[in-house]
């Protein structure tokens, strides 16, 4: 059955955007430890763009099926994994983008819910945080996704966060600016 990607992320139920989660099932590729490896000679440009020798990768089914087999390393480095051969790739900043986001309910009933540029969906809570670091004097917000891969958020998407944090405050849901999902609350501050 080909790949259908999700419809947009507003029209989605937090039923339907679990179910969409549940259903798309990645390799354990933090288990697997092939002797092979090498160099990828692919990278992923702070946009989000993925390239193989310096050539676009323009078919989204190819960054997807690429992308379900990315890992980050404990030094740091990531690669591609199979059972059968490890090969480094170069990450500009993060492998994916935060591209959209929906919330459901307010203050500490609210979930966030995010879809990335390759149309995975990430709910955010005590295992998909949100951290804001500072880049260049500027906020530079990030959703974990898995197993130490982050997201970048968008500046757009992370307005609409700051708007909704914004009016929280505004009306005493919360003490500092931030956000609550799935239980869990995301402070706004700058990291430290």
């Amino acid at each position: 059955m080909p790949y259908e990607p999700p419809p947009e992320i507003a029209s989605l139920s937090l039923t339907e955007i679990g179910e969409l989660i549940a259903q798309r099932k990645l390799p354990p590729v933090e288990s697997w430890n092939p002797e092979r490896s090498g160099d990828s000679e692919m990278r992923i440009a702070r946009d989000g763009s993925w390239f193989h020798q310096d050539a676009p990768i323009t078919r989204p089914a190819m960054v997807r099926a690429f992308s379900s087999v990315l890992r980050k390393n404990e030094d740091g480095t990531y690669m591609l994994v199979t059972p059968y051969e490890k090969l480094s790739i170069e990450v500009e900043d993060a492998p994916f983008i935060a591209v959209d986001v929906t919330s459901e309910g307010e203050g500490q009933n609210r979930v966030l819910a995010f879809r990335l540029n390759t149309d995975d969906l990430v709910v955010a809570g005590a295992d998909n945080t949100l951290t804001i670091n500072q880049q260049n004097g500027k906020p530079a917000p990030y959703l974990h996704v898995r197993g130490g891969l982050q997201a970048r958020i968008t500046r757009a998407v992370f307005y609409e966060l700051a708007e909704w944090a914004i009016i929280e405050k505004n009306n005493i849901y919360n003490e500092s600016v931030g956000l609550w999902s799935s239980g869990k609350f995301f402070a706004f501050e700058e990291a430290a």
